[in-house]
């Protein structure tokens, strides 16, 4: 028989001379009403001390336990694991690809290596409705963007595969917004936020472009990627549990997005410095639509001609 037992995170205080609390998961004491049930038995049914037939169980001891289930605050199954399920392709430099990976694959996630040319493939791909929103591509670049490095992986939420990327620029590593469908923050729409965000466009622009002095570092150390590594695998994680909402609610595409600031409206700026990071709301720039062509030397269009007298 399946037994409930206390959810991961939750626990039982036991104060002396008074009644049991429940501590949530969350970090909230609530007072436990137990009736006619001694604090010792409810704390040995939810660990499983007893076994299963040990004892006959009161009507008053299931009912504690059904309002410990109600609450989210006992399981009759181990929690899956958030990324179960899915797949996380990863490439880039090793230094911060390879903690990406086992972290993703820590938390059930198939992992598997990529190479650019392979997700170029996974565009030209027959969509399959089976491995939509199951999918995901991370790449983590040691140095800035080259330019058009990123343009085709670009395209992969409009096939609902979920795009995570990272790269350094000197002493700063930034964490781009994961897209998971058409529409989502890109990195073209990065590039284009940042340099509208700052007087230096012009100095910045060139900076991307290549026209810099040679890298002098730092590189990431053990600590900083595995802090780049934790910080990405959570938005992997947000992304598999909108995911998961959006299939039990039976509606396509992502499910609601959690509450703060999202994983994928957020960009991060990690120093490597002194290992703190901030957070920065950024959104999709709109497609516009482009300039018109300039009319033909001599000629003039209708609305320079309107009102001109004959």
């Amino acid at each position: 028989m399946t037994r409930s037992r206390l959810a991961p995170g939750a626990g039982i205080v036991t104060v002396p001379g008074a009644a049991p609390v429940l501590r949530t998961s969350e970090g909230e004491f609530l007072r436990i009403d137990t009736g006619g049930v001694t604090g010792e038995a409810l704390v040995r049914r939810l660990v499983c001390e007893e076994a299963p037939d040990e004892h006959p169980q009161s009507a008053e001891l299931a009912r504690l336990v059904e309002a410990f289930e109600t609450g989210g605050h006992a399981v009759s199954a181990p929690p899956r694991a958030p990324l179960a399920g899915r797949t996380v392709h990863v490439l880039g430099d090793p230094l911060l690809a390879g903690p990406v990976a086992r972290c993703a694959g820590a938390e059930g996630a198939e992992v598997q290596p990529i190479t650019p040319d392979k997700v170029a493939e996974l565009l030209r791909a027959t969509p399959d409705h089976r491995t939509e929103g199951r999918l995901a591509v991370a790449w983590c670049l040691d140095s800035p963007v080259p330019e058009g490095l990123w343009d085709a992986a670009d395209r992969l939420p409009d096939r609902r595969i979920a795009w995570l990327r990272c790269h350094r620029e000197g002493s700063h590593v930034w964490t781009e917004p994961l897209a998971a469908a058409a529409g989502d923050v890109t990195s073209r729409h990065v590039r284009l936020r940042r340099l509208a965000a700052t007087p230096a466009h012009r100095e910045l622009a060139a900076y991307w472009a290549g026209h810099r002095t040679p890298d002098t570092g730092p590189h990431p150390t053990a600590a900083s990627a595995a802090l780049i590594a934790a910080l990405l695998t959570a938005d992997l994680i947000a992304w598999a549990e909108a995911e998961a909402e959006a299939e039990a609610e039976g509606v396509g595409g992502v499910g609601r997005q959690s509450a703060g600031l999202p994983a994928r409206r957020r960009l991060r700026r990690i120093d490597l410095r002194d290992l703190t990071f901030t957070e920065h709301p950024v959104l999709p720039v709109p497609d516009v639509a482009p300039l018109p062509a300039p009319a033909p030397a001599g000629t003039r269009s209708r609305s320079d001609t309107a009102g001109a007298r004959p």
